[in-house]
Parts: structure tokens; sequence; C-alpha cells
């Protein structure tokens, strides 16, 4: 059963959504009647009849909610500037089963940024999953390289997943320890 503090809503549209955790891609129907169990990092979680969804933030309107608005950055930014705004990019991403993002989870081993001489940059960042079999890996990563590349002058995001190190609990802030009761 469902907890109270969820909100209910009504798909107003069709709506492509990921199944949490397989990972397999769907389409909810017009009229779905769902609660929205998280609703992190311009992503919605939704519970229906059981099962959860991963909606991702370009859809929703179908939700009823207003979209994220994109990352700024000054035009005499440096790559330090962008360094910064690709971990703040990166902390609006969110696992679908647990209220905490990617990188106090610690699930990003690396992040480097090359600069061209076009005046753009190429991000590189190394990550992992909380578990090896996890069938969010895919949704995760595209989460990941989409927020990324809307970075003003990030050309390309390359995010390329790992499991070398394994993950940890040890890995996580101690922000992310307190959040989950794991302190």
């Amino acid at each position: 059963m469902i907890g109270s503090g969820y909100e209910p809503v009504t798909l107003a549209r069709d709506c492509a959504a990921t199944i949490v955790p397989a990972g397999e891609k769907v389409v909810l129907p017009e009229g779905t009647n769902a609660y929205i169990t998280q609703a992190l990092g311009g992503s919605f979680t939704l519970y229906i009849e059981g099962s959860l969804f991963r909606i991702s933030g370009q859809d929703a309107d179908a939700l009823g909610k207003e979209a994220v608005d994109l990352p700024t950055l000054a035009g005499d930014a440096t790559d330090e500037d962008v360094e910064n705004l690709v971990w703040e990019q990166m902390r609006t991403c969110y696992d679908p089963e647990i209220p905490v993002n990617i990188v106090d989870l610690g699930l990003i081993y690396e992040c480097r940024i090359e600069s061209g001489d076009d005046g753009n940059r190429k991000v590189f960042i190394t990550m992992t999953l909380t578990a090896p079999g996890c069938g969010m890996g895919d949704v995760l990563v595209l989460d990941v390289r989409e927020k990324v590349e809307m970075i003003p002058t990030v050309s390309t995001a390359e995010v390329e997943m790992t499991f070398d190190p394994p993950w940890n609990m040890g890995m996580m802030s101690d922000a992310a320890k307190l959040q989950t009761g794991m302190f």
C-alpha cells in the first residue's frame, strides 16, 4: 500500500517511462492514475499498481509539473567554473529507488574536462552503481550524459560505467549516510 505522503497524479497524455529497477522502457497511457514517490533532480518516480516507474523531466508536463530550467554559465567561464557546474548537474541525478543523488552516494569515480581550441569542452566521467546487476545503469548513464551536455560550452559528455572498485556504503558522503540512516 502506498504511503499517505505521496502525491496522486493522473497522466495528462501518453508518457515514456522506465520500469524500476528492471530498466525496461514502456509507455504509460493517458489517464493512468499514479503516485509520485520521488521528485528529485527533474525526474520523477511513480508508483502504479505495485510497480515503480521513472519519468524523465522532459515529460513533466504529463504529470502537471514544470520542466527544470537549463543550467547557465557566464561567457568568460573557466574550466573550473564548468567543472563546478558539471558536479552540480550530476547532483541532480538520483537513483530512482534511493532519495540521494549519485554524487553523495559515491557513484562518481572521476570527472575530467578537456578544453578544445574552439572553446568547447569534452567531459569524461567514470561512474559505478550500487549493485552491478541494477537494470537502471543505462538510465543513470543517460541521465548524467544528458544533464552534463545541457551545460553551455560542453559539446560531449562521455560516461563510462565501471565496477572496479566495487561500490560500498563507505563511499557515501556523511550527509547521504545520515539521510539513509546508515550512519
